[in-house]
C-alpha cells in the first residue's frame, strides 16, 4: 500500500466536482480508490484531519484489508473471530500492535501474589509472521493455555515449531566465507517478524517484536543462522525483573546453494539477571503492558539495538553488584569464621 499520497490535493475545477481538494469527491470515490490506497498509519492520519475522513476511515473492510495485508496470520478463521470481539474490530488490533512497545517506568509494579490469575485469563494467542523483502515466508497462529500449575510454574517459552518441522523459504543459503557477512547482513536490513500475543479475555494485543533483528549470527558449533528480536517491557519496580527482555530467535539452516528453511521460531521472557520468567509472572508482564503499555513511533532496528544494549548495561552492573555484594558478605564470612578459631584457641591456652 502507498503511503506517500497528498491526502488534500487540488481538484481542477473544470472535473465536475466543483470542490477545491480531495473532500469534495464522492465519498464512494473517496473510499473505495483513494483511502484503500494508504497504509495504517496513514489511514490514522488521514482520520484526524476531519470529521468526513474520520467517518469513512472507521470503514470496517479497509481495517481488515490493512491488518491481514501486514499480518497475514490475522487472516485465520480463529484470529478473525477473536478480533471481531475487540471494541472496534481490526482498528483496535492495529491500534494496540503495530506501534512498538517502549519500557514505561510509569507502569512498574509488584508482580501479583502466586497463584492462578484473577482476570480470567484462559489462554494467550500469539500470531506469528515473517516476511523477506516484504513476502511473507512464514505464519503460524498458536494458543497457550495459561491455567495450569505447569504454565504457572514453568519458564515461560513458546515453540512454534516442532523439532521436525522445517519452513522452506524462498531466500538462498549462502556460507561461503568471503560473502558471509553480506548475507548476514542483507538478512539483518530484509528479514523482519511481527509476533501479535492476543488475551481474548482482556480484548487486547501487544506485539513483541522489534520488527527488525538486533543482531544476525551464525550458531558457533552446527552453522545455522539466528536472527534475535527483542522488546524491552517494564516489569516489577526494585527486583531482578524490573525490566524484563522478550527475545525472540529464528533459527534457519540449509545447504549451500539450496533454499534456506525456518526450524525453529521462539520466544521467552528473561529478567535482569539471565533467568527465564515464569508463565504466571511474564503473563502479568504481558497483560500490563497490552493495558498501560508506552506505544510510539520509533526507527526500526537501531532504536530496538539500542534499547537492547542499555538493557545488557543494566545486567551487568546488577551482575557487577551482586558479585560485589557476595564478595563483601564473604569476607565478612571470613572474618568471623577467623575471629571465632583466634576466640577459641585463645580460651583453651587461657585455660591452660
Amino acid at each position: 500500500m502507498a503511503s506517500s499520497i497528498d491526502l488534500f490535493p487540488t481538484v481542477d475545477r473544470g472535473s465536475g466536482y466543483g470542490g477545491t481538494n480531495i473532500l469534495a469527491l464522492p465519498h464512494d470515490v473517496l473510499l473505495t480508490h483513494i483511502l484503500t490506497r494508504l497504509d495504517g498509519p496513514t489511514l490514522s492520519s488521514a482520520a484526524c484531519a476531519s470529521s468526513t475522513l474520520h467517518s469513512l476511515s472507521s470503514d470496517r473492510k479497509l481495517w481488515i484489508d490493512i491488518c491481514e495485508s501486514t499480518w497475514p496470520s490475522t487472516a485465520d478463521p480463529r484470529m478473525r473471530q477473536l478480533i471481531g470481539s475487540f471494541p472496534s474490530g481490526h482498528r483496535s488490533l492495529f491500534s494496540d500492535s503495530f506501534p512498538l512497545l517502549a519500557p514505561n517506568p510509569d507502569t512498574a509494579s509488584p508482580i501479583p501474589h502466586p497463584g492462578r490469575p484473577s482476570n480470567g485469563t484462559m489462554e494467550l494467542i500469539s500470531a506469528v509472521d515473517i516476511h523477506c523483502k516484504n513476502q511473507p515466508i512464514f505464519s503460524k497462529v498458536q494458543n497457550v493455555e495459561t491455567e495450569s500449575g505447569w504454565f504457572l510454574g514453568s519458564p515461560f517459552i513458546v515453540d512454534l515449531l516442532s523439532p521436525k518441522d522445517s519452513i522452506p523459504t524462498q531466500i538462498k543459503h549462502n556460507d561461503r566465507a568471503d560473502e558471509d557477512d553480506k548475507f548476514l547482513k542483507d538478512l539483518e536490513e530484509n528479514m523482519t517478524l511481527s509476533w501479535i500475543v492476543v488475551d481474548p479475555n482482556l480484548t487486547r494485543s501487544v506485539n513483541l517484536s522489534g520488527r527488525r533483528p538486533i543482531s544476525v549470527e551464525r550458531h558457533w558449533l552446527n552453522g545455522d543462522v539466528q536472527l534475535k528480536y527483542v522488546t524491552i517491557l517494564t516489569g516489577d519496580r526494585q527486583s531482578p525483573s524490573e525490566y524484563v527482555q522478550c527475545e525472540i530467535v529464528v533459527t534457519c539452516g540449509g545447504c549451500e546453494g539450496e533454499e534456506m528453511h525456518v526450524r525453529e521460531v521462539t520466544l521467552q521472557v528473561e529478567d535482569l539477571e539471565g533467568k527465564c520468567l515464569s508463565g504466571r509472572d511474564s503473563l502479568a508482564i504481558l497483560q500490563r503492558a497490552m493495558e498501560r503499555g508506552k506505544r510510539e513511533k520509533v526507527r526500526e532496528g537501531e532504536d530496538g539495538k539500542a534499547r537492547h544494549r542499555n538493557f545488557m548495561e543494566m545486567r551487568k552492573e546488577r551482575t557487577e553488584r551482586k558479585q560485589r555484594r557476595e564478595k563483601v558478605i564473604d569476607m565478612v564470612c571470613v572474618t568471623v569464621m577467623v575471629a571465632i578459631f583466634l576466640a577459641y584457641w585463645s580460651y583453651v591456652l587461657f585455660l591452660r
